[in-house]
């Protein structure tokens, strides 16, 4: 579904249902230089489990349109604006990676219309290596290969797909590709300039999972735990062996851990 937020088309699944405000609404929020697709694979179960789904595409990412936002409190900001546009008074927000800074700002920002909260692939700070800044700088496409071969653990680079014949690998280059040139060096500048996670951690007052991928090394375990202390209440799951593209890695445990709190 489509929607216009501050004045601009923004683009959205619903899990396969039509989207109905008035059932406990779940919002997923992509990480750097992708897009809704990545939780392709979790946002059905909601929706067809007497849920409402908004997998979004975040301004100049998939088919929503542009320009990318520049910071995480810009897209926070831009998160509860869609809200309030779908008519959503309340939502669980599931992020992952840069999109679970942008959650928990929201979070922080606005406690009260949150009702579950999960954090995937999150650390605060999230800094980006120079190599990456400098090489999305000039719309290198090793950057993208960078990203995609940091995200994926050792299992889902040598195969480990559900579908035989299909390389998750292959799939997050794709989603990569897929977005216009200067996007992923936005987002990446916005997570390494983002400094409010402990202020907005301190804000939380809804039920708080952090999903951690225990080979993750974009956003290792050390820091997700770190970050945890800081929430009050959070609870964490550990997924043995993945890394920090768990949605494709680990789907099943993915959802299992996304159930608690959404």
């Amino acid at each position: 579904m489509d929607l216009i937020v501050n004045g601009k088309r923004v683009h959205a699944t619903t899990g396969g249902r039509d989207f109905d405000p008035s059932r406990p609404v779940s919002i997923f929020i992509h990480g750097a230089g992708m897009d809704h697709t990545v939780w392709k694979l979790q946002t059905r179960y909601f929706a067809w489990h007497g849920g409402s789904v908004l997998a979004i595409d975040l301004p100049g990412h998939g088919a929503s349109k542009g320009p990318a936002l520049e910071s995480i409190e810009a897209m926070a900001a831009w998160v509860l604006a869609l809200m309030d546009t779908a008519k959503v008074e309340r939502a669980g927000l599931a992020g992952h990676s840069m999109g679970s800074l942008v959650a928990l700002e929201a979070a922080g920002r606005a406690p009260e219309r949150l009702r579950g909260l999960a954090l995937l692939g999150c650390a605060v700070p999230l800094k980006v290596t120079d190599v990456l800044l400098e090489r999305s700088a000039a719309h290198d496409h090793l950057a993208l290969d960078l990203v995609n071969s940091w995200g994926f653990g050792r299992r889902a680079q040598f195969g480990g797909h559900r579908v035989p014949g299909m390389w998750m690998m292959q799939g997050g280059l794709g989603v990569l590709e897929r977005q216009d040139d200067g996007v992923l060096n936005v987002d990446l500048r916005a997570c390494n300039a983002y400094q409010g996670g402990e202020a907005a951690a301190a804000r939380v007052s809804c039920k708080t999972l952090l999903v951690i991928g225990e080979r993750d090394v974009m956003t290792p375990m050390k820091s997700a735990l770190a970050l945890a202390g800081r929430i009050k209440g959070a609870e964490t799951v550990t997924l043995p062996g993945i890394g920090h593209m768990m949605m494709d890695e680990a789907p099943d445990a993915t959802l299992d851990a996304l159930r608690r709190v959404m």
